[in-house]
């Protein structure tokens, strides 16, 4: 499902009523409607107490609609408006002269005392208050009303994204309403999909207004849900599903080499290769016997030499990719040999971790390679490439990751809740499966193997990293399924990889699909 931010979704608005003639009022007429549709589905309606707290523009119109339809259902309901009513134009101000004309107790409210009692006599709230336009810090009146009704305890519907969240970044501006449901309209904004935004949505539905599928179709953000995996060849032999090398490890980093090399076997790689140091190759060959080790000369601090170099170009240009930078160190020398690697190997890489510092030195190796690279950062090394702030890199993580991927000419995988999928072609991917538990030393390890497991199973490089995102991410639930989030290691996550590609091959159940799919359709 695609996604958009809150310009692309005034265009949409814009091109439905301009070029379509589908008038604002008959939106506000849907959005209300399927507002009200979740309300009799998931509460019911009759005989049921109902606030509706709605704000001065459109998302409080739509609070209008809400309350009619409450109305007329045998529900019981108030509207309290928030600011000057004289200033609602259009289709809201229609709706709320509507509202007047029916017994409805529509009346302005100036202070929490005065309907504190309301909410702890009510059933239900609606909050209509802001919409996804939202670009200030709540405060005042404001930002009293939704503390109130995040302590009531009440079932709370927002319409269209929790007020308090900003649409394009999910993040919280000052406070933000805690819902159990939203409905939000045309598309997902990126601010329901990512957290915490996602998390203040509650059960999320969207409904598409009468938008046409044509209105839409061209934009670059989506929903991430994988293409499936190429039938497994019955008569193939371990070359047939991927020959990787994996540059990997230093002393004291047995872990990370470990566990990328592993994760592609595990995964239905058919040939993982591992150079690594060779003072700590027999302590991960102890654990990992399925990989094959090509030990590396070594610096004096225990990392990998550049005298090696020679030697892994040419071993390289045999594999079908080659994964480096899980727990390298940042011994300059080792830097210098990831830097040089990148520049020469012809064939697809992918860098993680210290191999991304590497790289941060010298951006223009990325941007100039002809085969294709993809990278892996967490949200600080992601700060290390684009130099911003982490703060800032948060903030408008969207925004920057397909700028970076532009530039870069690379793949990117933002590593983190709702990890993204970014492009060169400026299209980007919100995946949906994961879970906090995976945020644990090793993880990321795992899942540089794991989008090498896809490309070996056939996938094309964009695919792959697509699907090893999802796959990554299933791992870690199934895990956590069984024994929780808390204490979740990557050891556990590497041992449902198996199981993970089986349920993705066979069709994962129902609670899982919904869950994956972030969004129910009205």
């Amino acid at each position: 499902m695609k996604i958009s931010n809150v310009s692309e979704m005034r265009e949409l608005d814009r091109t439905a009523i301009e070029e379509f003639g589908i008038a604002d009022e008959l939106l506000m007429e849907n959005a209300g409607h399927a507002a009200h549709h979740v309300l009799s589905e998931k509460i019911g309606i009759r005989g049921r107490r109902f606030l509706v707290f709605c704000g001065i523009g459109n998302n409080g119109g739509d609070g209008f609609v809400i309350a009619r339809k409450i109305h007329s259902d045998g529900g019981e309901v108030q509207v309290f408006i928030l600011g000057d009513p004289d200033k609602f134009k259009g289709a809201a101000k229609l709706n709320l002269d509507i509202a007047r004309n029916l017994p409805i107790n529509v009346r302005q409210i100036e202070s929490v005392k005065s309907v504190k009692m309301d909410i702890y006599h009510c059933d239900t709230i609606v909050d209509a208050i802001f919409g996804t336009g939202l670009t200030r810090d709540v405060g005042g009146l404001y930002r009293n009303i939704v503390e109130q009704i995040n302590d009531s305890g009440k079932t709370v519907l927002s319409v269209d994204i929790p007020s308090g969240i900003d649409g394009n970044t999910g993040q919280i501006k000052g406070v933000a309403v805690n819902a159990d449901y939203t409905v939000t309209f045309g598309l997902p904004k990126i601010g329901n999909m990512l957290f915490p935004g996602y998390e203040q949505c509650g059960k999320l539905y969207v409904t598409h207004i009468s938008f046409p599928p044509s209105m839409y179709e061209s934009l670059k953000t989506e929903i991430n849900v994988p293409v499936r995996l190429p039938t497994r060849d019955k008569n193939g032999h371990k070359g047939d599903f991927g020959e990787v090398l994996f540059i990997a490890g230093a002393a004291g980093y047995y872990g990370a080499p470990y566990f990328a090399a592993l994760s592609f076997l595990k995964t239905g790689g058919g040939y993982s290769r591992l150079a690594s140091p060779e003072s700590i190759t027999p302590f991960i060959a102890s654990k990992g016997s399925e990989i094959v080790f090509i030990p590396q000369k070594e610096t004096a601090s225990g990392s990998i030499s550049l005298v090696n170099k020679a030697a892994l170009l040419e071993l390289a240009e045999k594999m079908d990719m080659v994964v480096m930078g899980p727990g390298l160190s940042l011994e300059r020398e080792t830097l210098e040999l990831m830097r040089e690697l990148a520049w020469e190997i012809s064939k697809p890489i992918l860098i993680d971790g210290d191999g991304i510092t590497a790289i941060c030195e010298n951006p223009e190796i990325i941007r100039d390679r002809k085969a294709e690279t993809i990278l892996t950062p967490h949200l600080g090394e992601m700060s290390r490439i684009t130099k911003m702030s982490v703060s800032e890199t948060d903030i408008n993580k969207t925004a920057i990751l397909r700028n970076t991927a532009k530039d870069l000419n690379a793949t990117i995988v933002l590593k983190g809740a709702h990890s993204l999928i970014g492009y060169p072609d400026e299209s980007v991917f919100v995946n949906m499966s994961g879970n906090s538990g995976m945020a644990t030393a090793g993880s990321g390890d795992i899942l540089a193997g794991t989008i090498a497991g896809m490309f070996g199973l056939g996938l094309p490089i964009q695919d792959a990293v697509r699907k090893g995102v999802f796959i990554h991410g299933l791992s870690g639930d199934l895990a956590a399924g069984d024994i929780g989030e808390d204490g979740l290691t990557a050891q556990d996550i590497l041992e449902y990889l198996p199981l993970a590609v089986k349920m993705d091959r066979e069709g994962l159940n129902e609670t899982l699909s919904e869950r994956y799919i972030g969004v129910r359709v009205i």
